[in-house]
């Protein structure tokens, strides 16, 4: 399995508090319970030349983790599409946190990814819906992160082909949480818990999630291109 890690690597630069939690960036946080003898993991930035979202990375990806939170307008147009056409030709891909209002998100769904939120340090109670579920595997009836930032409904997607999480928040929202759909040959999961400032990515429900979720966005099976051909008759 390669997973190709891209996290716009802002916050963790310009924030100290960020940049303690994650000193090294939450890609590499994500690398680090990810990577086994079984998965290999790139990462890139937004430093990188095309966000080092190439054709050949993006080849020679079976999924990719996506999360951003204030840098989405230089994700350059041709980038997005590039990545939206990976996804429908097969590769899996999953957004986490603020990733919802990411370029490739809002192309793949055809929506505005928008929600209402505010940052209170609320807990978060991350309640699994659908347990037959394979991203929800190794998990109770739910689990709890004591710091998140609170996302709440309505939010501005299509209906989900799975929904397997629902979040509810000591401050009294919900949210749908964990969603997946099908766009083409691609497997898509949005994943919401990731808020910079709290260590979520250091919890071990989250990572487990997260495992799965890669494992579940894997590619069933991938096209060299996207065409509409024309073709003979079968019969007659």
């Amino acid at each position: 399995m390669k997973v190709t890690i891209f996290n716009e690597f802002i916050h963790e630069k310009e924030r100290e508090h960020v940049r303690k939690i994650y000193p090294d960036g939450i890609h590499n946080q994500l690398k680090s319970f990810l990577e086994s003898d079984d998965v290999t993991v790139r990462t890139c930035t937004q430093d990188d030349p095309e966000c080092g979202l190439t054709e050949e990375v993006l080849n020679d990806t079976d999924v990719l983790i996506w999360w951003a939170h204030v840098g989405h307008k230089h994700v350059a147009d041709e980038v997005a599409e590039r990545v939206q056409n990976a996804v429908l030709k097969g590769m899996g891909i999953i957004f986490l946190h603020s990733a919802h209002k990411s370029k490739p998100f809002m192309r793949l769904l055809g929506s505005t990814g928008n929600l209402s939120w505010h940052e209170s340090g609320a807990k978060e109670r991350v309640w699994v819906v659908d347990p037959s579920s394979p991203i929800a595997e190794g998990l109770g009836e739910y689990f709890e992160i004591p710091c998140e930032e609170t996302y709440a409904e309505p939010f501005d997607i299509p209906q989900p082909d799975r929904l397997v999480f629902i979040g509810w928040y000591s401050t009294g929202e919900v949210f749908r949480s964990g969603c997946c759909y099908i766009r083409g040959n691609g497997r898509i999961f949005y994943f919401q818990p990731g808020h910079e400032s709290c260590p979520v990515y250091h919890q071990p429900e989250v990572q487990t999630v997260i495992r799965n979720a890669v494992k579940w966005a894997a590619p069933v099976r991938r096209v060299d291109e996207l065409d509409c051909p024309h073709t003979d008759p079968l019969e007659g």
